[in-house]
């Protein structure tokens, strides 16, 4: 038998990869965002956006909103789609640059003077906090970008960073609805946190924050942040925060969230069912360090292979969420490698079990890859290759070692975003 071919018949890489692409495509705006459009107002319509998915959310607004609308949303780099009335204008993720300050103080410049006839329709996906980068008074970019790099390296989880972007932006933590009102503001919104908090998700634009500015502070100092004194002078300052849960500029706001990791987990299972494979979905909310959930996840998969629990094989082992990497070395990776080399290093070469992580929007942190795909033979081949996946873990180099091995999984921008996908393939019981 080849070592490509399971003994189910199936191409473990091909069966996996057929997961990941089921995932992102439940995600795609362009069929998900219209049912939850609002009827035309009486007023104006204004789109304004952020988010690696921000270009394709608007095409998917045009193509069925059939009254006048315009507006500028902001996307990453190559993240761009073709649209006719809402422009897009693309900027640097994760840490924000000038382009996107920009576009930020465009968009807030868009809702202001609006009046109650009128309508925002406001399109937030992942990637959003550190692309609508408008620095809140008295701050400078500079500011932000540091502690964002900061942030980025500390360990820190997705709610902890964004409840520090919202305390430091102008556009954030409900910011962005304040300014619009008296407008009707719709949020729509692809989730890419664990939970699918609307308050979290891009750092909230169109919510109210019920986090502090003492929060924030907090979350500095638990990672050690050396934070610009003007920073902690901002976040001292009780008239700097940001609107809170009963504010009356959000009477008139709604927010949906449009898509989101459960649904995209979904139809994985439904595509590992037509395969004949039993799916076990153990949650969209998966989060932690991600070397040591590889290593969690190894044990899951052993039992799975060894004994039948939590499911015998053939099954597939499917969850979401973010994890998060503690930089510690000068490597290249992001946090999917990462976790299919702690993975791999656990499984230490088991047969018949392979595995696939990746970003749904097609970039593992800031390379040029989605994930990448581990099987059975990977500590063997990186050896016959003179590499050591234990170094390249301690120096947080993953992506050289997948790339390598041939083994990243590169889809290029999927102009969506639900976070992390990872499948873990049980294809048959091992000896006991």
């Amino acid at each position: 038998m080849s070592p490509a071919v399971a003994s189910g018949g199936r191409d473990p890489r091909a069966f996996l990869r057929g997961l990941f692409d089921a995932a992102i495509a439940a995600a795609a705006p362009a069929g998900t965002l219209a049912r939850f459009l609002p009827p035309p107002p009486k007023g104006r319509t204004i789109v304004v956006g952020a988010g690696k998915a921000a270009a394709s959310m608007a095409a998917a607004v045009e193509a069925a909103w059939r009254s006048p609308l315009e507006g500028l949303v902001v996307t990453r780099y190559g993240h761009g789609a073709p649209t006719q009335r809402v422009e897009v204008v693309e900027a640097a993720h994760p840490v924000p640059d000038a382009a996107g300050a920009a576009a930020a103080a465009r968009i807030l410049e868009r809702v202001k003077g609006l009046g109650a006839d009128d309508l925002v329709l406001c399109l937030i996906s992942g990637g959003a906090s550190a692309l609508l980068a408008s620095p809140a008074p008295g701050l400078m970019l500079a500011d932000k970008q540091a502690i964002n790099r900061a942030l980025l390296r500390s360990g820190a989880g997705v709610a902890e960073m964004n409840c520090v972007r919202k305390h430091l932006s102008a556009i954030k933590g409900g910011r962005l609805a304040a300014a619009a009102a008296p407008a009707r503001v719709v949020g729509l919104i692809i989730s890419d946190v664990p939970g699918d908090d609307p308050a979290t998700i891009g750092s909230g634009p169109t919510t109210p924050d019920p986090t502090t500015s003492a929060d924030a502070l907090a979350i500095l100092r638990r990672y050690a942040i050396d934070a610009p004194a003007r920073v902690v002078a901002h976040l001292e300052d009780t008239a700097s925060e940001t609107p809170k849960p009963g504010d009356p500029r959000f009477a008139r706001v709604s927010n949906v969230v449009v898509a989101a990791p459960r649904l995209s987990l979904a139809a994985a299972a439904e595509a590992a069912r037509a395969a004949g494979v039993t799916p076990l979905d153990l949650g969209d909310a998966i989060e932690g360090e991600a070397r040591e959930l590889g290593k969690a996840f190894a044990g899951i998969a052993l039992s799975a292979a060894r004994r039948g629990e939590p499911a015998p094989a053939p099954c597939v082992l499917l969850s979401g969420g973010e994890t998060t990497v503690t930089v510690r070395g000068t490597g290249r990776g992001g946090r999917n490698t990462e976790f299919l080399l702690g993975l791999a290093l656990a499984l230490g070469g088991a047969p018949g079990i392979w595995a696939l992580a990746g970003d749904t929007d097609g970039v593992d942190g800031s390379e040029d890859n989605a994930g990448a795909i581990v099987a059975p033979d990977t500590l063997e081949r990186a050896a016959a290759l003179g590499l050591s996946p234990r170094k390249s873990l301690d120096d947080n180099d993953a992506y050289s070692l997948f790339a390598a091995l041939g083994d990243l999984v590169v889809t290029g921008p999927t102009l969506t975003n639900v976070n992390d996908f990872r499948a873990i393939l049980i294809e048959a019981t091992m000896g006991r």
